[in-house]
């Protein structure tokens, strides 16, 4: 197996089976089916992919109830991935906007025909089967994301929640000095890449030693201030 192959590897949560990210929709279908509980109101699911825009490394699988809303989606991504700073968000669905903290006329001017939407919208009235969208995180260091619905199913439910599917496995880093698997994250505000990661021992080297975050199993590691 290829160290590609590894990286692109996530843990199945219903069966903890480790499988490709290629592969996991596919097992998913089957893993929800066999571990689908009876009892409750019967209700429509949606199940969500979603990954890091410019770093499709770090992805998730989801399942939502159609009656929860897009304030539930964000509340999940900020806990599982994104909040640091309280800052605003945004999904774009179809062209619209569905905002965190919507804008009004007078705030807007100056950015076209461009409307905000609260996020209190229902998933089943905004989403349907295939829908492809779009998650920003703080519109000044920006986190964005792509979600995409790859299933629909009816189930008995007793509560309405999101389940966390699967998750990518922490891609493994090398410390750009010494090769050894990196553990920091020098802070600049773009994220991390081959060149700003550092393991404790050669970060400790560096003049702007304050300037180093942890590194985290998130999109928005090294930005802003997300450990």
């Amino acid at each position: 197996m290829s160290v590609e192959e590894v990286q692109d590897r996530g843990k199945c949560v219903l069966c903890d089976e480790m499988i490709s990210k290629r592969q996991m929709t596919r097992h998913l279908k089957k893993c929800v089916a066999k571990t689908a509980a009876g009892g409750g109101k019967k209700t429509k699911l949606f199940h969500l992919v979603i990954e890091g825009k410019y770093s499709p490394e770090y992805w998730l699988h989801i399942e939502i109830p159609g009656t929860m809303t897009l304030v539930d989606i964000d509340a999940f991504l900020r806990k599982i991935w994104l909040e640091c700073c309280g800052h605003m968000s945004c999904f774009t669905i179809y062209g619209g906007r569905f905002a965190s903290h919507p804008m009004d006329e007078d705030e807007m001017f100056g950015f076209g025909d461009m409307h905000e939407s609260s996020m209190k919208q229902k998933i089943s009235k905004v989403l349907e089967d295939k829908s492809k969208f779009a998650h920003e995180y703080d519109y000044g260091s920006t986190t964005e994301l792509k979600l995409r619905v790859v299933g629909i199913r009816d189930a008995n439910i007793k509560s309405a929640k999101i389940t966390l599917l699967a998750r990518n496995e922490p891609p493994e880093w090398e410390c750009v000095k010494c090769s050894k698997p990196a553990t920091q994250v020098h802070a600049l505000g773009l994220g991390a890449d081959c060149e700003s990661v550092f393991c404790d021992k050669c970060m400790h080297k560096e003049e702007d030693e304050e300037m180093f975050l942890p590194l985290v199993n998130s999109p928005r590691t090294g930005v802003c201030a997300y450990c």
